[in-house]
């Protein structure tokens, strides 16, 4: 990555979509809107985001994953052995309806506007994940490029339904073992063409430790984590680790939150990294990508042997934060971490699910501008 200065300022990825855009998306899953003009549409929606992040003065550019439905089920169109199954079509399929229909009255938002990737068949890669949108950044911005990706516990726990999984994979373990192959060809594929950051998106760890062993919402389509949370995170931390070996040269970041499909926030959970802490540790990411724009994620923490993306706006709240209000989170970060080792970030994705965005695109550029100016204001005061 070419030389950046201090206080980094990224997204977490996610920006959100624009009407018409939208609109394809749903033509195109119909059948009745080619690839091809899908993509013209997603080129355009790529680029006023690129231009928008470079107005806000933003050093490592997303796409905005305007691509995507959302950042996880995405993956149905690139994998062969998986269908994109709406949380009301689960629902036919799931024998535990009471508890999955318990689940769903947790979300602030409608059944059928949400979309889980389910394993129905041998998984493999048809088509890189993410190598198109890295390409298609690469021509369009000198700039560096973060690519985000979800991460390996979060779509072996997603996919593995069991009552559509099990005639192909006995158990998750046994999924997660082609999960880990299609996520090490897509980092060959993404460091070969220069992928500048690549972060993985885990916010189910969250689950696993603050729900009490039961997930709370429709991101583990397993619905139960297990019965003890250390053996979930050692699982998480194994899978995560197996993809990442032997790529120690490229940037990689994990992202971690409570939620973020809802401006409700009663809906989402609550509590600090403590009991994450010895697990992220040993994860063999540079950067961790935490939420603390919120009170809900606790005070910051120090996190050894890691980068911290410090999420210093809230992408759910209509209130623009100002740059005190970001200078004094930073403040609380540099009594734990260095001046080099901190990014800046919002706490997640403005558009997580392409049809339930947490907030307009105005206020996403006038967050992320906020974010610029209080990090000119602190390399002014900690440049060498």
């Amino acid at each position: 990555m070419s030389r950046l200065p201090l206080f980094p300022v990224t997204m977490v990825g996610s920006w959100p979509r624009p009407a018409e855009l939208l609109r394809a998306q749903k033509a195109k899953r119909a059948g009745k809107l080619s690839a091809a003009e899908f993509d013209r549409l997603a080129d355009a929606a790529v680029l006023e985001v690129l231009r928008l992040q470079d107005e806000a003065g933003v050093d490592v550019v997303t796409d905005g994953e305007q691509r995507r439905d959302n950042f996880y089920s995405f993956a149905a169109d690139k994998l062969s052995g998986v269908k994109l199954m709406t949380l009301a079509e689960m629902l036919d399929i799931i024998e535990d309806k009471a508890g999955f229909e318990q689940i769903l009255k947790t979300l602030d938002v409608p059944a059928y506007s949400l979309s889980n990737p389910t394993c129905v068949g041998p998984i493999e890669r048809k088509a890189p994940l993410a190598l198109d949108e890295l390409r298609f950044l690469r021509r369009h911005t000198s700039k560096p490029v973060k690519i985000p990706l979800p991460g390996p516990y979060l779509l072996t726990r997603a996919m593995f339904v069991k009552e559509a999984s099990r005639p192909t994979y006995a158990s998750k373990e046994d999924l997660s073992v082609d999960v880990v192959r299609v996520l090490r060809a897509e980092m060959a594929d993404l460091v070969r063409e220069g992928a500048d950051f690549i972060q993985f998106d885990e916010p189910v760890l969250t689950e696993v430790v603050f729900s009490g062993g039961k997930t709370r919402t429709f991101m583990c389509a397993s619905l139960a984590a297990g019965g003890d949370p250390k053996v979930e995170l050692e699982f998480a931390v194994s899978l995560m680790n197996q993809v990442l070996e032997g790529f120690e040269q490229v940037q990689t970041g994990l992202h971690i939150c409570r939620g973020n499909w809802s401006q409700d926030e009663s809906t989402l959970l609550r509590g600090n990294y403590a009991p994450l802490k010895p697990w992220l540790e040993r994860l063999k990411v540079r950067q961790l990508v935490l939420e603390y724009a919120t009170e809900r994620a606790g005070d910051v923490m120090r996190f050894e042997g890691k980068q911290l993306g410090l999420g210093c706006v809230n992408p759910r709240t209509p209130r623009v934060e100002s740059e005190e209000e970001i200078l004094a989170q930073v403040q609380r970060a540099l009594a734990h971490y260095e001046p080099g080792q901190i990014w800046l970030n919002p706490d997640c994705g403005f558009g997580t699910f392409s049809n339930s965005p947490v907030n307009s695109g105005a206020i996403a550029a006038a967050k992320m501008k906020a974010l610029a100016g209080a990090a000119r204001r602190l390399r002014q005061r900690h440049q060498a």
